[in-house]
């Protein structure tokens, strides 16, 4: 059996690992000249500036990855410190645990009380918004100035325009299991004591690029993609039915030709991390419904990096509350947590406001560091921006256009609209992935 990968971010990196490991066959190809996908590091004045992830969490699977890639003494974990949203004019800690939640003046005790009698509503609906569905079951201040900010902020959308059955697939998994999404949902921000913050020596690109060069036999860079097609070798695609050559992990030969700027490759499986414009792209003739993959939105960030003139706090960062007039989604400071020369990451933009990219570098300086300074009372420098037009998977209505795509035998996705974005839950996709085409 052969597969073969189309994009050598996390995703397809930790697949060819993982099959790598069960003595499967696998290549990966990659259209940029450097492997990582949106997993992204660059020096900075002096220290390292992350434009994708800031952090992931040091689970199993991540050491597992950073093991094989030979660079597990390069780990830099940090403490599990606290999570803080911004709202009436301060600093104020999220409450990710019943000591915090008591402690807490985020909330008022009407509205601690209120969130106390979550598990006494109805779960949550696929078809409701994530925004209708953390109001009805938290009430409408623990939205607007604990759980939408934090939630929200992960993906910089608005929870009013994100279907809970994409957004909170998982989270509502989690809900049946506990009995109470609330409980799910502080399990989930607070799992620091088992999977601490973490980012690598040097930058979160560092996994990537020595995953690449750990299997640099089987990752090819630079070779984009350029179509898919059914093999015409086997007898099952000569009378013209992919299905027939499939029998459960394995297939009869060959059956796709994915060919690429510089070579074909045959494969029994095919498996697509690529974004959604591109494995629409890719798989229009193939995949009944694959078009609705182009029109996926993803939201487009500005990032400030700033240099503090001291601690603005000992956290992983701030959201803003929906009650705040900031233009400031979010800030992750990098420095308190890592190390890194006081280096703070302001995020601006998002589905909140998308047309602030097209302001000029000083105007979208100055209001990362003037809106900093107000929120952490804390002078601060403006050290470089960075742009991304399509960036983080937005989860809103056009994920609907997903279960409309009906992949052939052969042909798997395994990306940010399958499953959750963040580097864990991409490795954890690559692991199942690589575990059902290898028969387990």
């Amino acid at each position: 059996m052969r597969v073969v990968t189309v994009g050598a971010g996390v995703t397809g990196l930790a697949l060819t690992h993982f099959l790598a490991e069960r003595g499967v066959d696998a290549v990966a190809l990659e259209a940029r000249a450097e492997a990582g996908g949106v997993i992204q590091s660059r020096p900075v004045d002096g220290t390292v500036a992350e434009v994708g992830p800031q952090r992931m969490r040091a689970t199993p699977g991540i050491r597992e990855l950073l093991a094989a890639a030979g660079i597990e003494d390069d780990l830099v974990t940090a403490g599990n410190g606290s999570l803080f949203v911004y709202a009436d004019g301060q600093l104020r800690a999220a409450p990710t645990s019943l000591d915090a939640f008591l402690r807490t003046d985020l909330l008022s005790w009407p509205a601690k009380l209120r969130l106390l009698a979550e598990p006494l509503t109805r779960p949550g609906v696929d078809q409701e918004t994530v925004a209708d569905t953390f109001t009805r079951k938290f009430g409408r201040q623990a939205y607007e100035r604990f759980i939408g900010p934090l939630y929200g902020g992960l993906y910089g959308s608005d929870p009013a325009e994100m279907p809970a059955a994409f957004a909170l697939s998982g989270l509502m998994d989690r809900e049946a299991e506990a009995g109470s999404m609330l409980r799910a949902f502080l399990e989930r921000v607070g799992q620091g004591e088992k999977a601490p913050p973490a980012t690598v020596e040097g930058g979160l690109q560092r996994l990537p690029e020595a995953l690449a060069a750990e299997y640099s036999e089987q990752v090819h860079l630079d070779e984009p993609v350029t179509g898919i097609r059914p093999a015409t070798n086997t007898p099952a695609q000569a009378a013209g039915t992919v299905a027939a050559a499939t029998d459960g992990g394995t297939t009869a030969g060959n059956t796709y030709t994915v060919e690429t700027t510089e070579d074909t490759y045959d494969a029994d499986h095919v498996v697509v991390t690529a974004p959604g414009d591109a494995a629409g792209e890719l798989l229009g003739g193939l995949a009944p419904g694959a078009g609705r993959l182009r029109e996926l939105t993803y939201n487009p960030l500005a990032l400030v990096y700033l240099r503090s003139e001291g601690e603005p706090a000992d956290g992983l960062g701030y959201q803003v509350s929906y009650q705040e007039d900031l233009h400031t989604l979010g800030v992750s400071f990098n420095g308190v947590l890592f190390g890194r020369d006081d280096l703070c990451t302001v995020f601006l933009g998002g589905m909140h406001e998308p047309d602030i990219l097209e302001r000029s570098d000083d105007r979208v300086g100055e209001i990362a560091r003037r809106e900093f300074e107000q929120a952490t009372d804390t002078g601060a420098t403006v050290l470089d921006i960075e742009r991304r037009e399509r960036w983080f998977p937005a989860y809103d209505h056009t994920w609907w256009g997903t279960e409309e795509v009906e992949t052939p035998p052969g042909i798997h996705l395994a990306t940010n609209y399958t499953a959750r974005m963040g580097i864990p839950s991409r490795v954890r996709e690559a692991k199942q992935v690589a575990e059902d085409l290898a028969g387990g």
